[in-house]
């Protein structure tokens, strides 16, 4: 699936300009979604410094995104190119109702791979032995 997130209040407390504390298990669930194949594209407001922060501190998280709003990694945005992103799903802290925790947008989109005892269901999902954040 091809996959466009939010920054700000969905992977990060809403704290713009600055950096939020990121929101439990947001890097944990992103990169099972990248094991697993999908494209991740960072859909955000930020522009100039601030998208860079965004991008940077996900870099840091483990999290390198296949675009950043954009569609493509070698789009070139001018007028003639829609802003929309092209996606499957969109996972954003304004959906009507509100953003689901991470938990519940994982078992939404993976419900073949859910289980009510997590050691269970992450043995059915392909994760590296070594965490990401120990290398």
């Amino acid at each position: 699936m091809i996959i466009a997130v939010d920054f700000d209040g969905t992977i990060v407390e809403h704290e713009y300009p600055k950096i939020g504390k990121p929101k439990l298990f947001a890097f944990e669930t992103l990169k099972a979604m990248q094991d697993k194949g999908d494209q991740l594209i960072l859909w955000t407001y930020r522009s100039g410094k601030e998208l860079n922060a965004a991008v940077e501190f996900c870099k840091n998280n483990g999290i390198e995104f296949y675009a950043v709003n954009k569609n493509y990694p070698e789009e070139v945005y001018d007028d003639s190119v829609s802003r929309k992103i092209l996606a499957d799903v969109y996972i954003d802290d304004r959906n009507l109702g509100g953003f689901k925790d991470w938990s519940e947008v994982w078992q939404i989109l993976n419900p073949d791979l859910f289980d009510d005892d997590v050691k269970k269901q992450m043995k059915k999902i392909s994760v590296p032995k070594k965490p990401f954040w120990k290398k």
